[in-house]
């Protein structure tokens, strides 16, 4: 049995612990870092790589089977499953290196592929060692999580954590669950040849803005895609087979080849022994201040997903940066000090950052305005024939950027500068600066910005000010 202690203990390899165990030991600490499954965790093994991989294959699909409207005979295009998955496997092998045990050890972080527990409020052992550390971070994000179905375990379930070694194309998925792992990985293997029935208890999408989401569904819908809306699963039985009901009392029977369950996600804190080193948790994670410190052992930070605070990669890296300021440089920065973006990666995607519309004028009235800007009025949207979506930046007193939300083509990456702008404090002003290259995308963020101010440029008070100077020399 090995006896250790470094300056920093971390259990869990995703996200948040590799972020926090490079950035401290390239900054000379001692790091002990415990991973019992796959380095890279849920991120890169089971969840963005692969799907974003699947979603990929799936878009050029999509696009090959509708090039005749510029001309396109895309006759006999055809789904190989065998090199789709092969292809999802190089995009995580080629991102694997940089999350590997062998390159966190030349770090200098010792690295035990070993389960590990809290012995006590400063202890945590595995088989081989035992830890007594100055600090602990909980990163060990989260699980799929089966809801209480009569005979859903029977029924040969998939995850997101199985989905992808499946040996077969699906020829009928059924999706338990309509938030934004059931519409993407509902719509990637649509496109790919499967039916796909999603069965959601409440409404698909719900969090997201009430326009963005209607266009998504359409398009899911418009592709053949089977929506149940306010369906809940009471029963569930071997061969995929899955008995749905609404609130009105009626029943339907849906065979599957397989069954998806995409119903959410807990944090991974079982068998941690966290109550040995007095750290709070519930359902909902890790207890901790604004500065992710445990309320209840100040020796221990809970980080990413088993912070109870959102489950994003993104947000798990946020979360190691709010670690290395407080804990190494001895700053205050709140874990909430900044809006979190989130994307719904089906086509069109849907991004999102701080508060909805319909949010923000439940918490301000009427001062809140509504800027927006269509696809259908970039040009560069025009040239490509994907003019589904808009930009709408939702704005408070003072021209403060209360969120936003971007449905369409390459909305994920355009919510950026809005990110970057609501980072910074900065106001709306600020997005309508930047000369941007035309024909872009990213110029609908600025002409949405523009249109904010467009009531008061060419107001009459305005255009009485223009007509006073224009004499002058």
């Amino acid at each position: 049995m090995k006896e250790l202690t470094p300056d920093l203990c971390i259990i869990g390899a995703g996200a948040a612990g590799l972020s926090v165990a490079a950035g401290a030991a390239q900054l000379g600490l001692s790091v002990v870092l415990f991973e019992a499954g796959e380095m890279g965790g849920d991120c890169l093994n089971y969840g963005c790589v692969p799907s974003k991989a699947l979603i990929a294959a799936a878009h050029l699909v999509h696009k090959a089977r509708n090039g005749a409207a510029m001309g396109l005979d895309t006759t006999g295009v055809a789904v190989d499953w065998p090199r789709v998955k092969a292809h999802v496997k190089r995009a995580i092998s080629a991102i694997a290196p940089h999350d590997s045990q062998e390159r966190f050890e030349c770090l200098g972080v010792t690295v035990i592929r070993e389960r590990a527990r809290f012995a006590d409020e400063r202890t945590i052992a595995s088989e081989s060692a035992r830890v007594r550390a100055r600090r602990f971070v909980i990163a060990t994000g989260s699980r799929p999580v089966l809801p209480p179905i009569p005979g859903l375990e029977q029924a040969g379930a998939l995850t997101n954590e199985t989905t992808f070694d499946i040996d077969a194309l699906p020829a009928k998925l059924l999706i338990l669950g309509g938030g934004a792992i059931g519409v993407e990985l509902g719509q990637a293997f649509r496109r790919l040849g499967s039916q796909v029935t999603i069965v959601e208890s409440a409404q698909a999408l719900g969090s997201a803005d009430g326009e963005a989401r209607a266009l998504v569904l359409e398009r899911l819908r418009d592709e053949g895609v089977e929506l149940l809306e306010g369906w809940k699963a009471a029963q569930a039985g071997p061969g995929a087979r899955l008995t749905v009901t609404n609130g009105a009392g009626e029943a339907r029977a849906l065979e599957g080849s397989h069954l998806l369950v995409a119903t959410g996600r807990a944090p991974a804190l079982k068998d941690l022994d966290l109550d040995a080193a007095r750290v709070a948790y519930d359902k909902s994670g890790v207890r901790t201040s604004p500065t992710l410190r445990s309320l209840t052992n100040p020796r221990v930070w809970a980080l990413g997903d088993a912070a109870g605070r959102g489950l994003f990669t993104h947000l798990a890296g946020w979360h190691a940066s709010v670690f290395v300021r407080n804990v190494l440089f001895k700053a205050r920065t709140r874990a909430d000090a900044v809006a979190i973006p989130s994307v719904v990666f089906s086509d069109p995607e849907l991004a999102q950052i701080g508060l909805t519309e319909a949010q923000a004028r439940e918490q301000h009235g009427d001062q809140v305005k509504a800027a927006r800007w269509s696809f259908h009025d970039n040009d560069r949207a025009q040239s490509a024939g994907d003019t589904d979506g808009f930009c709408k930046l939702v704005v408070g007193k003072g021209g403060v950027i209360l969120g936003a939300t971007i449905v369409g083509a390459d909305a994920g990456e355009l919510v950026a500068p809005i990110a970057l702008a609501m980072a910074e404090k900065r106001s709306i002003r600020s997005l309508t600066g930047p000369v941007l290259p035309y024909p872009t995308r990213g110029e609908i963020v600025k002409r949405a910005a523009g249109a904010y101010f467009t009531p008061t440029l060419f107001s009459p008070a305005t255009r009485t000010l223009v007509n006073l100077l224009k004499n002058i020399p």
